[in-house]
């Protein structure tokens, strides 16, 4: 028990956090390059065309990994905002400045890969049901996390500000998860679930598969990457990162 606690109070410090994430950055990049490469040609090229929405399906490739993750990232920044709250760890605050851009950009590529998707599936780019409706929301909670932080000139209160906000926002994850049950929409409920057989053929189902990892592994990269840099940023005047970046 001692050593966790040792090693969460480590990976509190941006210093042991730099200087340990470099490996694990390029790891995560290659990993995750080498799952999109995969699901993507096979859910594009060797994929089967769907019954009834023929090719067009194979936009899901794009749009179910970055929504399913945006949603991810946002119930992320949750977790780091208590972290924040309740043991004012630096990192904690890290996670949010870093996740919350790439989590943006996820939101808009499912929203944008959903109006796409919808155009010949539903006749119309886009309805203001509470699905679509519920995921811009989670867009505008991510610009909400941004621009709060650049608003308040005291870097504490903003973070403190900021973790609030990530956590009020939640409530909004399981209403986009459970919208397609609670309400009426033109989505339809979940392919995959815990309880039951995926309604989706294996021949669509192993590519998804592999690109929503790849995806997650990628953008774990992405966010560890921008917590380097944002480390780097606060910690400029410190005399660890002077040594480091001499000894560079």
């Amino acid at each position: 028990m001692g050593a966790i606690k040792d090693v969460f109070h480590r990976m509190g410090s941006p210093r042991f956090f730099y200087q340990g994430s470099s490996l694990w950055v390029r790891g995560l990049y290659i990993g995750g390059s080498l799952g999109l490469i995969v699901g993507s040609f096979w859910g594009l090229v060797l994929a089967p065309p769907d019954k009834y929405q023929g090719d067009s399906f194979r936009i899901m490739y794009m749009h179910v990994p970055s929504a399913h993750l945006a949603e991810m990232v946002y119930f992320a920044c949750a977790v780091a905002g208590f972290v924040y709250v309740v043991w004012r760890m630096k990192m904690a605050d890290v996670f949010i400045a870093a996740a919350a851009p790439v989590g943006a950009v996820l939101t808009m590529l499912a929203l944008a890969s959903g109006i796409l998707w919808g155009m010949p599936t539903w006749g119309t780019g886009w309805v203001w049901d509470m699905r679509t409706t519920s995921v811009l929301v989670l867009l505008f909670l991510f610009f909400g996390l941004i621009a709060l932080r650049q608003a308040i000139p005291r870097p504490g209160r903003a973070a403190y500000s900021v973790a609030i906000l990530a956590l009020v926002g939640v409530i909004n994850i399981p209403i986009i998860k459970y919208s397609v049950d609670w309400f009426a929409t033109l989505h339809q409920p979940a392919s995959i679930t815990f309880v039951d057989e995926p309604a989706i053929e294996t021949s669509m189902l192993w590519p998804l598969l592999f690109n929503a990892i790849g995806f997650y592994i990628f953008v774990a990269g992405v966010i560890l990457a921008a917590m380097r840099v944002e480390v780097l940023k606060r910690e400029w005047a410190t005399e660890w990162v002077r040594a480091f970046t001499r000894g560079k």
